[in-house]
């Protein structure tokens, strides 16, 4: 009996130093495995996106330059444009002041969609108070506001990047719309 308790140690010694061994080997493959794994990616610098969006934006803009011109020829208007896109047509003179910053301007509007669909009239919310050169209105609006008089009256084609951008206004204008505004300045303060 004696015997066969030592040969079952041996065995049990044998097996028990076999699978530390296995164990080691299995840990070494595991963890060498990882060292010797290849470097991953590196993430691509905001950098090489710069270009491609700076294209599709050109884009963008030429594409909605060629539909507001074509509105403008459809309607023959003759329109001057300002450096920064807004085109406009002083339809009628003020014989009052011109618009300047700081001070409020009450305004009576419409707003269309280049699809001729309304979206804004003073005619149904009251003409609209500002005070010019604080952005609370269009962009557009406040660049073309100071081009009138008192009295005058004007339209306005504000591109999307003067208007309400990317997003619209959540309500009736949709995102990237160029809106066309009728615009009669009726008092400043």
């Amino acid at each position: 009996m004696r015997l066969s308790i030592v040969r079952f140690r041996g065995i049990l010694d044998f097996f028990i130093s076999k699978r530390q061994i296995f164990l080691m080997l299995i840990a070494f493959i595991l963890f060498g495995a990882c060292g010797n794994q290849e470097k991953p990616e590196e993430k691509t610098p905001l950098t090489s996106y710069k270009e491609p969006l700076i294209n599709a934006n050109k884009k963008l803009v030429k594409t909605e330059d060629e539909l507001i011109s074509d509105y403008i020829r459809r309607y023959q208007w003759d329109m001057k444009t300002t450096g920064t896109g807004l085109r406009y047509l002083i339809y009628k003179e003020g014989s009052g002041p011109l618009a300047k910053k700081g001070q409020i301007a009450k305004i009576n509007y419409t707003v269309n969609l280049l699809t001729g669909e309304l979206c804004y009239s003073s005619e149904i919310t009251g003409p609209k108070e500002f005070l010019i050169g604080k952005g609370n209105v269009e962009a557009g609006i406040e660049e073309g506001i100071l081009l009138l008089n008192k009295g005058g009256r004007a339209k306005f084609i504000l591109p999307s990047h003067l208007a309400f951008g990317l997003m619209g206004d959540s309500d009736k204008i949709p995102a990237k719309a160029t809106l066309v505004y009728d615009v009669e300045l009726i008092d400043l303060n």
